[in-house]
């Protein structure tokens, strides 16, 4: 064989995956049409964030008399926001590039692979023959089939980026992750943004009341949200673009200049010669796996998009780790995917971050828990930084400590999430939590004053009632 592992794929989980491979001495190549580092670093996660930075900014400077300032303004040019987005992409780019890949031993390999057989791999003409292979071939933006929509230029997460000219009415299609980052960033640019949701809410995955916040926070910023709504049609009409949406049986025309389809991702998983070796894909068009990351064809692994229902750059990773030493390394040793505990956050303001069950998904599986929250209007780093809003959701089981899953609503909830993810991993319970010293004043404070409402409720009321008396006997003493 020419290579221990072939990968398919420069995204998230194929550069760890060769990354891995490269680290544990084994032969490894990799395959990509495009750029490396995928839709992570080219146009999801890196220009979304930096994108968000900028929006962020421009939205503490309009709450510039919440912080004390008379006046405070800022001009900006839309196309160098746009650039700046570039910047901070090409500035990343080094972690992901063909050099620094080279250097560890990998074998870069730039063109289109089609895998000719469980052990050959077609590219550019040339065959690579090697012991097992990991597809990490990741996902693509849904376009919706509206009529009507092949008129225009409808714009999704591969091409928003190369927008230079400032939308003055924008319609976004979904309700999701994407649709509501991005419609809050042109939002506070100062784009009119209408956003099209089938759902009773945004976040339909997510408890009400949590989304609820969100949602109060988009209104009072001026986003038109249209809930339990359906987009029918796009007309074109003296040159101007309109959508025909429809809710409670009644239609109505709302025009816009740009439309960003925002309604979900699909799998990258045909095409290049999986189906004529029999590997078998689920209805949505993912490629389906078994606990070790193995397709069907049993030396052939799959991670990322293009097989997990969970579509995060950090789960490729995760998948990614054993997908490779699996490849390595079976028959001798296996090792199952871990799915246990996932977290993820949508990067609105306020962020909504997530590990574990929440109320709806308890409730569709029968499972039986306790609720306690902390309101961030009590935290103290919250007001001092005029962020309090949102609460601290635990689901825990009845009459115990152990936690089943964790929603938290707030500014940066993402980077205090984690304190949960770990005791869920490790099987920690809010008492650990609450024993533990934190830094006053963070907003990871509201991690323990969580802990602290459970064991409140928790309390022995019995024995408390006791002490008091015991007390009441020693002052007497």
């Amino acid at each position: 064989m020419d290579y221990n592992v072939v990968v398919i794929g420069a995204g998230s989980g194929g550069l760890v995956s060769a990354y891995i491979c490269a680290i544990l001495r084994a032969k490894v190549a990799l395959i990509e049409k495009h750029k490396m580092g995928g839709d992570c670093l080219n146009t999801g996660c890196v220009p979304s964030k930096a994108f968000i930075r900028t929006a962020t900014l421009l939205s503490h400077i309009r709450r510039h008399k919440e912080f004390g300032l008379a006046h405070a303004s800022a001009q900006f040019d839309f196309a160098e926001v746009m650039e700046r987005v570039q910047r901070v992409i090409r500035k990343i780019e080094p972690h992901d590039s063909v050099q620094r890949f080279t250097a560890l031993g990998v074998d870069c390999i730039k063109g289109e692979a089609r895998i000719v057989s469980p052990h050959q791999v077609k590219v550019d003409g040339k065959v690579l023959t090697t012991k097992s292979m990991i597809v990490a071939t990741g996902g693509a933006p849904e376009i919706p089939k509206l009529p009507g929509l092949e008129a225009i230029n409808v714009l999704h997460t591969n091409n928003i980026w190369q927008l230079r000219d400032q939308p003055k009415r924008l319609v976004v299609l979904g309700g999701g992750p994407i649709g509501c980052e991005l419609g809050q960033c042109f939002q506070r640019l100062g784009t009119q943004v209408i956003q099209i949701q089938r759902a009773s809410q945004l976040l339909h995955r997510e408890d009400d009341e949590i989304v609820k916040i969100l949602e109060k926070r988009f209104r009072d910023e001026g986003i038109e949200l249209r809930l339990n709504t359906s987009p029918r049609e796009v007309i074109t009409r003296n040159g101007k673009r309109f959508l025909v949406i429809e809710r409670e049986g009644r239609s109505e025309q709302i025009e816009f200049d740009q439309m960003l389809a925002a309604v979900g991702r699909k799998p990258a998983s045909k095409g290049f010669g999986l189906e004529e070796l029999g590997v078998t894909f689920n209805a949505q068009g993912a490629v389906e796996v078994d606990a070790y990351s193995r397709t069907k064809v049993k030396n052939i692994f799959a991670c990322g998009d293009v097989t997990s229902p969970y579509q995060f750059t950090h789960m490729a990773s995760h998948q990614a780790w054993y997908c490779a030493v699996n490849a390595l390394f079976q028959p001798l040793k296996k090792f199952k995917v871990d799915l246990t505990t996932i977290p993820w956050c949508t990067y609105t303001d306020p962020e909504i971050a997530r590990v574990g069950l929440n109320e709806k998904e308890a409730k569709a599986k029968n499972i039986p828990y306790e609720v306690t929250t902390y309101p961030l209007e009590e935290l103290d780093r919250a007001m001092t930084d005029e962020e309090d809003r949102g609460t601290v959701k635990v689901l825990t089981k009845p009459g115990q400590d152990q936690i089943l899953g964790v929603t938290i609503c707030g500014y940066h909830a993402g980077d205090f999430l984690p304190e949960f993810v770990f005791a869920r991993k490790y099987g920690f319970g809010l008492n650990h939590i609450l024993s533990t010293v934190h830094i006053y004043p963070t907003m990871a404070e509201a991690n323990k004053y969580a802990a602290g409402a459970w064991k409140k409720a928790h309390a022995p009321q019995r024995l408390l009632h006791l002490l008091g008396k015991i007390h009441t006997w020693r002052r007497g003493k």
